[in-house]
């Protein structure tokens, strides 16, 4: 029985997947804002009288995860505790007719590229001059900052071009001024995301221009920290490194999906390089940027996966000793290259596989942090939590990476910088305190 009466001019913002959907949500509720609206993001309170549910649709479990939540949003329609639900986002641009028959009750169901559709629906209008400004759902200190939107690579697991259409750069000037309205605001970190970074440019100027659009970003002041996410390693313009080591603020941090090892495997994923280039591309960046954090991405149970070239994987993993590693089980999409090959690899196999990779990174991660013992490393403090601080390296990303953790008598201040002797450390945290 609703006990609350429901705000009209309330929504609720509800993101699930990747930073690129929440940039795209903070650009809503940027808007949404300046239209006089009350905006809340992934509220627990219940008085809002509309929901907007941005979706993921990159992988099964991930498809799950928005469809239960679109069920929820339905359930506290239907019970009162909700006026309007509406879908937006990846899985929405994916199966949108799918969901419009299976789910009616959801109001209405929006693409990845229908932002003006789903504010006039609100009866909001897109105000040009918002451009750059975002209601940002990150601390206040950093904030995702994505570059351009979309993918022109064939990989032959990914269904991201058949969400986000092709790669479409955003212009340098409309990037520097955006990062100049957050530095404002006190945004001192951005994380520049994009399908692919390496691309940058190249659609709009004719050329990759990411090393360009570095050093006009690490001008701004204020802007202490810039980091790079996803980076494709075909093509990646080595001039990026040489702007890692002139510029102070640009983090010596690279995340690079990088997937498997095993030539044969690679080619079937449609990646465009083989074992020995990949070595190569990794022992040229680390030999540029000494020091450097490596985060990649790997998939396990890939179509045609054999126990050699698992076997392969896990040696490649012991040499190469990345800084940072996730892994992921190959999820069989529809309307990929690679769901025309037969899902070979059984479930309980490819957890399995994901299972001995991250035991291996465990071990790894865990000699990598006893280096950083009795060093001292600058650090961003992100949050007070259980009556210590805990806050990030340069070498750390949020929500993904290692986290330093501070017992402080001094009271620090939440989004400022802090030098600090690391006295400890385990597998994934370094203890410090302050110098």
């Amino acid at each position: 029985m609703k006990t609350k009466t429901l705000k009209k001019n309330k929504v609720n913002v509800v993101t699930l997947g990747c930073s690129k959907n929440i940039f795209d949500s903070e650009v809503l509720m940027g808007q949404l804002k300046a239209n006089n609206f009350e905006v809340e993001h992934d509220a627990n309170s219940d008085d809002a009288a509309i929901v907007v549910i941005n979706t993921c649709g990159f992988i099964e479990n991930a498809k799950e995860e928005s469809i239960n939540t679109i069920l929820e949003a339905v359930d506290a329609k239907n019970n009162g505790f909700l006026e309007k639900v509406y879908v937006t986002g990846c899985l929405s641009e994916r199966y949108k007719e799918d969901l419009r028959k299976d789910i009616p009750e959801v109001d209405e169901y929006f693409g990845t590229r229908d932002l003006g559709k789903l504010l006039k629906v609100l009866k909001a209008d897109y105000k040009k001059e918002l451009v750059g400004e975002r209601l940002l759902s990150t601390p206040s200190h950093y904030a995702y900052f994505k570059i351009a939107e979309g993918c022109d690579r064939p990989c032959s697991f990914c269904a991201i071009p058949i969400m986000r259409g092709k790669h479409k750069s955003t212009p340098i000037e409309e990037l520097v001024e955006s990062a100049q309205k957050l530095a404002d605001k006190g945004v001192k970190e951005l994380l520049l995301i994009a399908q692919d970074l390496t691309y940058y440019g190249i659609d709009i100027y004719g050329e990759r221009k990411l090393a360009d659009l570095l050093r006009k970003i690490s001008d701004i002041k204020g802007i202490e920290w810039i980091r790079l996410h996803y980076a494709f390693p075909t093509g990646f313009p080595m001039e990026v490194l040489d702007v890692m080591n002139e510029r102070d603020n640009v983090c010596n941090y690279l995340d690079m999906p990088l997937q498997h090892i095993s030539t044969s495997v690679l080619k079937s994923m449609k990646r465009g390089t083989t074992f020995e280039k990949t070595n190569k591309l990794i022992d040229e960046i680390r030999a540029k940027v000494p020091g450097i954090s490596l985060r990649t991405t790997l998939i396990a149970g890939y179509p045609g996966e054999t126990q050699e070239d698992f076997e392969l994987l896990q040696e490649w993993v012991k040499d190469q000793k990345f800084e940072r590693l996730g892994i992921f089980t190959y999820s069989h999409e529809e309307n990929t290259t690679a769901h025309q090959l037969e899902d070979d690899v059984p479930a309980e196999v490819k957890k399995q596989r994901a299972d001995d990779i991250m035991d291996l990174q465990m071990g790894i991660s865990y000699d990598h942090n006893q280096t950083k013992v009795g060093l001292e490393l600058k650090v961003l403090i992100d949050r007070l939590e259980g009556g210590v601080y805990v806050g990030r390296s340069e070498f750390d990303s949020p929500e993904v990476d290692n986290e330093v953790v501070i017992k402080s008598e001094q009271k620090l201040k939440i989004g400022d910088f802090y030098k600090v002797l690391i006295t400890s450390a385990d597998h994934f945290d370094l203890q410090g305190e302050i110098v």
